[in-house]
């Protein structure tokens, strides 16, 4: 079937160097393309959650360095600098 679609000139160029490079033809880059998208879930692509990795590492509180204290803390990191 025959039908007349209008894209973008940067998309089509495109399209038509990807057909050049691996020597297809411009239609079935189209219809592979229509296939990949057909053959997803309505919606479109979803995108996997990223991976959280957590780091752990031995540690605690610095000794004399007590967190109900502000003005304790505060002194305690001008003496780390």
């Amino acid at each position: 079937m025959k039908t007349t679609i209008d894209l973008p000139d940067a998309l089509l160029v495109a399209a038509k160097k990807r057909a050049a490079e691996s020597r297809s033809s411009l239609r079935a880059i189209f219809e592979r393309g229509l296939r990949r998208e057909l053959a997803e879930p309505s919606g479109g692509r979803r995108r996997r959650a990223p991976v959280i990795k957590w780091v752990t590492a031995p540690g605690g509180l610095p000794p004399g360095v007590d967190l109900t204290d502000r003005a304790a803390m505060h002194e305690w990191l001008g003496r780390q600098r």
